[in-house]
């Protein structure tokens, strides 16, 4: 992935806070058994699997911050843009600082505007996702809430405000994008492989088609430094395809596709292989293999810190096989 489509996703200031207090290990639930759903838009399916028609398939990587699931976590799920400005303001306070939001809201820079000359700002995005590849971010687009009168953010963009201008509209859904796939057959929800990794209600998700370079994750130079130890747990990985990170309240999964032999390995990379600043453990905690499900689960220490880490792929559980 290229260095552009990093500076893009890295873009929101992600402030480090504390890690949280100790919990128990995650426990998790059955996986819910989903069809390959059909290659085109369904409102229906929750964020990340929504926008999967939307994402052309010449794109790498798909971040998707579910807002909704968000205000829901931080006990304002009714939150709109017609609440009065210091309990929006509040709510971001703490969006920012104690969810694991992967995005900080494409239209909050013009929010002021927006809600003063259209009537609506931020507050009404249901959901947002950026998606991109080699040569950098590619695309994006947002779901609004259903009762939003569209004719505001029609007029938004026909008068060119901020990154609204020269997007498309499906007023019906109540989506806009730059960027998106022009034929659902040629998206990412055509993708079987893909679309199994997502499915189930998260505040974000991470997708990547294809596994971190060791390099990307631990810096250069740092394969050679090994010590016998974790150059074995390196050699029991089997090579690795798509996977998805996604993120709950207080726990992370990272699903990297059914029957994993090799998920113990990769679960324990992070405290065999050299630390970063800030440290994986500060972000992932207690990790929980599971090979059949191809899952390994982890509390969430700091959800900021977990945020940073994965915008900048620094993820042990992901990297590739030698």
């Amino acid at each position: 992935m290229g260095a552009a489509l990093l500076a893009g996703f890295i873009a929101a200031a992600l402030l480090l806070t504390g890690c949280s207090e100790e919990k128990d290990d995650p426990v998790f639930p059955p996986d819910t058994d989903l069809e390959t759903a059909a290659p085109v838009y369904d409102p229906d399916l929750e964020p990340a699997g929504a926008v999967m028609a939307l994402v052309p398939n010449d794109a790498t990587a798909l971040i998707v911050t579910d807002f909704d699931q968000i205000r829901l976590q931080l006990g304002a799920p009714t939150l709109t843009s017609a609440d009065p400005a210091g309990k929006r303001a509040e709510f971001w306070r703490r969006a920012d600082n104690e969810s694991a939001a992967l995005s900080e809201g494409l239209l909050r820079p013009i929010d002021d505007r927006l809600g003063e000359e259209y009537g609506f700002t931020q507050d009404d995005v249901v959901w947002e996702a950026h998606f991109g590849g080699e040569g950098g971010e590619q695309g994006w687009a947002l779901k609004f809430r259903d009762d939003l009168d569209m004719a505001g953010v029609s007029r938004a963009v026909e008068d060119g405000v901020g990154p609204l201008a020269g997007v498309q509209v499906a007023v019906n859904e109540r989506v806009v994008g730059m960027g998106t796939a022009s034929d659902a057959e040629q998206s990412w929800a055509a993708e079987g492989d893909v679309m199994a990794l997502v499915g189930t209600p998260a505040t974000a998700t991470y997708v990547e088609r294809s596994c971190i370079p060791f390099d990307d994750a631990f810096g250069a130079g740092v394969h050679d430094q090994l010590s016998s130890g974790p150059a074995q747990d390196l050699a029991e990985l089997e090579d690795l395809g798509p996977f998805a990170v996604s993120f709950g309240g207080d726990l992370a999964t990272a699903r990297l596709g059914p029957e994993r032999p090799d998920t113990f390995a990769r679960a324990r990379l992070a405290e065999t292989l050299p630390e970063g600043d800030p440290s994986f453990g500060a972000g992932f905690q207690r990790p929980v293999a599971d090979p059949e499900g191809g899952r390994i689960g982890f509390r969430l220490g700091d959800p900021r810190v977990a945020a940073q880490l994965t915008l900048e792929r620094r993820l042990p559980f992901a990297i590739c096989a030698d």
